[in-house]
């Protein structure tokens, strides 16, 4: 008989110890619930990058110095431009294609920062146009997608010119320095009938880039009659990648 209570009071404690185990595991995964909720409040959140302002854009353009001798600041724009551009023809998406590059609005209307410059290489009767703007990855990646489309839309057709008659326009893939987070590039030649037997056929050649910069962009068109330098379109892209981004990163510093 004086066992008993003693029986009952280790059985009491025992059960007392395995509830307070239970309830102590039952806690566990109700405080790991909460840290894991509570996680993604507690992580800073990464800040949307400023817009380029007009001054930025205008100090990270290329410079004739980028490309070196025989460039030169332009002296006014290509005559090629009125008499080979300024073209029309039936198919939609190569009309888009010729609007765009006599406009020279390659990345879409005017953005809100942007700024342009032109060069001369008086040796090869060439000219460089080259843009910076402040535009949005979208903005970027759909004019690159489209870009992409036209070897295939736009291989070969005929565009009419007023000043320069009948031309025959071909569109082929261009391959671009590795530069920018992507980028797509055209080459586009435009060549007519001679005018006598004695005449050869004029050609323009032009080769076109867009390269999507973080939330910016760069547009280029290099053109002359005949064979451009091409060449210079590898060096004011890889110039002017470079000195976009420094650009953009002495604006974080300075912020």
């Amino acid at each position: 008989m004086s066992l008993r209570p003693a029986r009952l009071l280790a059985s009491a404690l025992a059960v007392t110890a395995l509830l307070t185990v239970s309830g102590c595991l039952s806690r566990e995964p109700d405080r790991a619930g909460h840290a894991a909720s509570d996680a993604p409040s507690t992580r800073p959140r990464s800040a949307a990058a400023p817009a380029l302002t007009a001054a930025q854009a205008q100090a990270a353009l290329i410079t004739d110095t980028d490309l070196g001798s025989p460039w030169t600041p332009t002296e006014g724009t290509a005559t090629w431009r009125d008499t080979l551009l300024k073209a029309t023809t039936d198919l939609p998406d190569c009309q888009r294609l010729l609007d765009v590059l006599y406009a020279d609005e390659l990345l879409g209307g005017t953005p809100a920062a942007h700024a342009v410059i032109a060069l001369d290489d008086g040796d090869d009767q060439a000219q460089l146009r080259y843009q910076v703007a402040s535009l949005p990855p979208a903005d970027a990646d759909r004019t690159l997608a489209w870009l992409r489309t036209l070897p295939q839309r736009c291989g070969q057709f005929t565009a009419a010119t007023t000043a320069a008659g009948p031309q025959y326009v071909q569109v082929s893939e261009a391959a671009l320095p590795p530069v920018g987070g992507a980028r797509q590039g055209l080459r586009i030649t435009l060549t007519g009938q001679p005018q006598s037997q004695y005449d050869d056929p004029v050609t323009l050649t032009l080769d076109v880039a867009a390269v999507r910069v973080g939330d910016d962009a760069i547009a280029l068109t290099n053109g002359a009659l005949g064979t451009e330098p091409s060449d210079a379109t590898r060096q004011a892209l890889e110039r002017g990648v470079q000195r976009l981004t420094q650009i953009r990163e002495q604006g974080r510093v300075q912020a």
